[in-house]
């Protein structure tokens, strides 16, 4: 037992160079930046691999669990979180119930959401009757003009039910930034409630009052680093903003909560965590506060809305689950996993239940709440978080130098850079950049949208009509999902008419099976029905068999070298008794095109144009 033999001393490690002339004869001459080298989104290049060396000129590694710049995490023996539902409150004793019930099935954190004409001592009253506020976390979100209201009656309620105020967590989420970055609106008459949230709260030092709410800015479809470089920004607004209000620099950190957005990028999410708590922690050690504990940043997770599609719906599952394990591994405080069915309906007991589920399979049965920052020491993590944090850095420079965050959304360069994201994103999703399955990329061939429709924000969550907030005054935010413009066009074919589209499958074997594949994937993104066929000896039996079905859409499938041999004979033969397709780009396309010819799905097709250009030939 004493000889302790290290294993594999006989093999001499290979060098970084060594792996790379390796990966170069791999490719055969191919160039190795461009087919292994990933240029992300977010600014950076994401490398192949990585070893030991590549972290030595980084400080992440050598971090602590729950010690300043807090990167590892603001727990030094757990990686716990509350697992939090939101509910919607229009009938407080109907609320009341909802929360007593789903207490009882894993959730230790409440977040109501309250109209501002609700809010009431009575309100809470009813509201809170059973629920031991200082055992389970209580958020609270309402019309900015009412948060301080609010704050008042339930400090009233706390003290009257004599809760330990050291144990008293929660938060409400006052944050009339959001209405301007969002919706245009001035809510800059709003900002000087700020102290006095906090001043009706100082004696709750684990209730927060002030709001970071950067899951808007995900849920319009901005890239990662643009949520974390913004919510920097959106927080050091507030800080200085409190600070010059004469708020002690500690107070006002310590009532500073985020809640941040989970997007499908499985590592560069927990990365984003990682960064967000290193970042802030410099930022708030500016203010040179008294305590490092001031500096840590609390971080409520929000899995996107973003990329949830109203088809093929129970996918939203697995983009949900990867997010939340991305949200636990990059140890937030609190997290919220969005029903599957939030696109298109208000959320059901099945789907709340599912959503509080994935929750607790990654807490209760996977164990992510027991090992601090899993990810720490992953050569990859570090380094995705070494890059994020000076990528969202320059975005929080280029913030402070335009005056800061306030300044920024007053002259509307924020709300553009979104917008020209989500644009941007959009294009891609329509051109196949960018996948979401079961939209753009294998649809489910014989789905019908069966009534539902696509709920818009203000459906999913009522806004307060209080008038806050003076009418539009700046840029807006326009958010839309991703999946969106495929969904319109899919619901408008189903509701008009929904073509036939038949493979006319002839000549080699693999190409025609690969071309076919791909075609009935491409016609049933708008909700076209495809009939594949194993294959015909003849360009006529194929445009019979083709009219036999009854096909609006024949769709010859060979390989490139045949199409000169097939391809016009079957358009001919065809003769316009329905619309005829080349699936692919075949060198002797300007032929086809001269024998009159016009019509090709291919891979650097912009699905989206080709699929309403289609419909419109078509007469839908």
């Amino acid at each position: 037992m004493a000889n302790k033999e290290k294993l594999f001393t006989e093999f001499t490690a290979p060098t970084t160079q060594e792996w790379l002339d390796k990966i170069e004869v791999d490719l055969k001459g191919a160039d190795f930046q461009k087919r292994l080298v990933w240029r992300t989104n977010e600014g950076f290049n994401v490398q192949p691999f990585y070893r030991r060396e590549d972290l030595a000129n980084l400080k992440t590694p050598d971090a602590l669990p729950g010690e300043f710049p807090f990167v590892r995490g603001n727990k030094k023996d757990s990686n716990v979180w509350y697992v939090r539902q939101n509910i919607e409150v229009n009938d407080a004793k109907e609320a009341n119930a909802k929360a007593l019930d789903i207490l009882n099935k894993g959730v230790d954190s409440l977040g109501f959401m309250i109209s501002g004409k609700l809010v009431s001592a009575e309100t809470i009253e009813t509201l809170l009757e059973g629920i031991y506020c200082d055992c389970i976390e209580v958020n609270f979100a309402t019309c900015p003009k009412h948060a301080l209201e609010l704050a008042e009656i339930l400090v009233a309620f706390f003290a009257k039910k004599g809760y330990d105020k050291e144990k008293v967590v929660g938060s409400i989420a006052f944050d009339p930034l959001k209405a301007m970055v969002m919706k245009g609106k001035d809510a800059t008459s709003l900002l000087e409630t700020a102290p006095k949230l906090i001043e009706v709260l100082k004696e709750y030092p684990q209730f927060r009052c002030i709001a970071v709410s950067s899951d808007a800015l995900n849920n319009a479809g901005a890239y990662i680093v643009q949520e974390l470089g913004y919510a920097l920004a959106w927080g050091n607004e507030y800080l200085q903003q409190l600070t010059d209000a004469g708020v002690d620099v500690d107070l006002a950190a310590k009532n500073i909560k985020f809640d941040m957005g989970v997007s499908e990028n499985y590592f560069m999410e927990i990365a984003k965590f990682r960064a967000a708590r290193l970042l802030w922690a410099q930022i708030v050690k500016q203010y040179e506060p008294k305590c490092d504990c001031a500096c840590k940043m609390i971080i409520n997770a929000t899995t996107s809305t973003y990329n949830q599609t109203l088809f093929d719906s129970y996918v939203n599952l697995l983009r949900s689950q990867t997010e939340a394990m991305s949200a636990a591994l990059g140890s937030v405080h609190s997290m919220v996993v969005t029903p599957f069915d939030a696109p298109y309906e208000a959320s059901t007991d099945f789907s709340e239940r599912i959503a509080r589920n994935q929750q607790l399979i990654i807490k209760e049965e996977s164990h992510f709440d027991r090992i601090v920052d899993p990810g720490a020491g992953s050569y990859y993590i570090e380094h995705l978080t070494d890059a994020l944090a000076q990528e969202a850095w320059k975005i929080f420079l280029k913030v402070e130098e335009e005056g800061g965050f306030l300044a920024a959304v007053k002259a509307g360069t924020i709300q553009d850079d979104i917008n020209a994201t989500n644009v941007k994103r959009h294009g891609d999703a329509a051109k196949r950049k960018e996948f979401l399955l079961g939209t753009n990329q294998f649809p489910n061939f014989t789905e019908k949208s069966e009534g539902k429709k696509a709920l818009n924000g203000t459906q999913r969550h009522k806004d307060s009509k209080d008038g806050c907030c003076e009418e539009a005054a700046f840029k807006k935010i326009e958010s839309t999902r991703l999946a969106a413009d495929f969904e319109d066009l899919r619901i408008h074919t189903e509701e008009t008419k929904v073509p036939t589209a038949f493979m006319l499958t002839i000549g080699n074997l693999a190409m025609r099976q690969a071309r076919a594949q791909f075609s009935c994937n491409f016609l049933a993104c708008a909700g076209y029905k495809v009939i594949d066929n194993l294959g015909f000896k003849t360009v006529e039996e194929g445009v019979d068999a083709a009219l036999e079905a009854k096909a609006d859409i024949v769709v010859i499938c060979s390989s490139d070298d045949e199409y000169a041999e097939y391809a016009i004979p079957a358009f001919k033969y065809l003769n316009g008794r329905a619309m005829f397709v080349v699936a692919g780009a075949p060198a002797c396309m300007e032929d086809l095109k001269a024998a009159g010819i016009e019509n090709y799905v291919h891979v650097k097709c912009n699905v989206l144009e080709t699929l309403k250009e289609y419909n419109q030939k078509l007469g839908i």
